[in-house]
């Protein structure tokens, strides 16, 4: 055998179609793309489009409603902030902050306003944890064993002056 011979086994490569290769090729001259206009162009994309009707987004109604100004946790279990205690990720001996955390590899902060603790999982040792934001049960299981959490206050927006 010799590189020359080498070939595709029947079937496993489709040609490509030839286009703008004259009229009797069947795809001559405008290559299938009609006549003129804008999408007979190269780099057309007109997502949405739908031929001058009304496009479906526009003709479903909006649904419900977006809150701008709610704010956006990273979720921490009990569970993780435990294995990262063991295995040393995260110091025993000093309180765990969000900035700790972070560096553990438990809460990625760049898009978030704080760190909310949750009760998946268990804890074994008295940790003294602040977070932006906890639940009850991760409260209550922190404190069972002997440990506190502080929770973060946002700061209050000015009150405006009323007239």
């Amino acid at each position: 055998m010799k590189l020359n011979e080498i070939r595709d086994n029947p079937g496993a490569h489709l040609k490509s179609k030839r286009l703008g290769r004259g009229i009797g090729s069947g795809k001559g001259k405008t290559s299938g793309k009609g006549v003129k206009g804008q999408k007979a162009r190269e780099g057309v994309a007109l997502n949405g489009f739908e031929g001058g009707q009304l496009p479906i987004y526009r003709r479903l109604p909006k649904r419900g409603f977006h809150n701008m100004f709610r704010k956006e946790y990273a979720p921490v279990n009990l569970g993780a902030i435990e294995k990262a205690l063991e295995s040393g990720r995260l110091p025993a001996d000093q309180p765990i902050t969000a900035e700790l955390l972070e560096a553990a590899g438990l809460a990625r902060l760049n898009k978030v306003d704080g760190v909310r603790l949750l009760a998946t999982g268990t804890v074994t040792r008295a940790i003294t944890i602040t977070v932006s934001g906890a639940s009850a049960a991760a409260v209550a299981a922190v404190e069972a064993a002997g440990g506190s959490v502080t929770l973060l206050r946002p700061a209050e927006p000015p009150a405006s002056p009323t007239a």
